[in-house]
């Protein structure tokens, strides 16, 4: 099973989460912010991830400091769990539409850490959950999992809509980019390194 767990805790946030890969689509998450469990949830079912979180921030002041350190753990136990990345596929790409919307994510498992965001919304929030938190979310998970992340937003009206769409994509595109390709020997790199 490639699948890792980290514990983090900061005078801000106390985090422990665990990844599977080669999972189910099972998640048990409880972050203190009721939009992200729900974007997290989408993103493991989409990609037939194992996800178990339990995060508890200073969220009396505000989100940010829980969304962005669920995503570093979650970007570093992606990167251990991938280990040595020998044979799969590298890169990844998904379309998802949603009602009005239309989100895409490509990925590359590259080592090169990027995030490319082409993203903006009609609502600064959703409930009491700020937009630019996405943002902030993607960055962290991009830098951490050391991956090279593409989120392009096509259009869309619904707030909710367009980030649950992001997220969606974000599943299935690294669940395509961390498959096993059995053609491949080796990692799929011209260097014989990622």
């Amino acid at each position: 099973m490639r699948s890792s767990q980290i514990s983090r805790k900061t005078t801000e946030t106390s985090v422990e989460l665990s990844f599977s890969i080669d999972g189910e689509g099972k998640t048990e998450i409880d972050t203190g912010v009721p939009f992200l469990d729900h974007m997290l949830d989408l993103f493991t079912k989409h990609g037939q991830f194992d996800l178990t979180v339990k995060a508890v921030g200073d969220i009396e002041i505000d989100y940010h400091h829980t969304v962005e350190d669920v995503a570093i753990c979650l970007g570093n136990v992606l990167r251990e769990a991938l280990g040595d990345k020998k044979g799969i596929k590298r890169y990844g790409n998904s379309f998802v539409p949603m009602d009005e919307t239309l989100a895409q994510v490509v990925i590359d498992l590259s080592n090169r850490p990027h995030l490319e965001y082409r993203a903006s919304y009609p609502s600064q929030q959703v409930g009491q959950f700020p937009t630019e938190l996405v943002h902030e979310f993607m960055s962290k998970l991009a830098l951490e999992a050391r991956m090279n992340l593409h989120i392009i937003l096509h259009y869309g009206m619904n707030t909710h809509h367009m980030i649950e769409a992001i997220f969606k994509a974000l599943g299935r595109a690294l669940d395509e980019a961390v498959t096993i390709d059995p053609r491949v020997k080796g990692v799929p790199s011209t260097k014989g390194l990622l």
